[in-house]
């Protein structure tokens, strides 16, 4: 077979593909965002709660790492499991 000519279901398998990486990022954007507003959240506590901030600065880099780490963790799950799904079909 040539390769330049077309094939309607590697079209379809590569659009599938497409569509469900689109889903995959949607909803880890989602996670991403309702993290990143809990950690904002708990902070803006934590700035209110707190008279002396520079006395808890360890407590507040620690809640940013945590959040950094809460952001990102949707997006490199999805992306294993893309990963998996695009493997498993071939």
């Amino acid at each position: 077979m040539d390769s330049n000519e077309f094939q309607p279901g590697r079209v379809r398998r590569t659009v599938n593909d497409l569509v469900m990486a689109e889903m995959f990022l949607l909803q880890a954007t989602i996670e991403s965002a309702s993290a990143i507003g809990d950690g904002l959240d708990k902070l803006g506590k934590q700035f209110s709660a707190d008279e002396n901030v520079d006395a808890s600065w360890d407590e507040i880099s620690s809640l940013l790492k945590r959040t950094g780490n809460e952001a990102i963790e949707p997006f490199t799950t999805r992306y294993k499991y893309f990963r998996q799904m695009i493997d498993s079909d071939t």
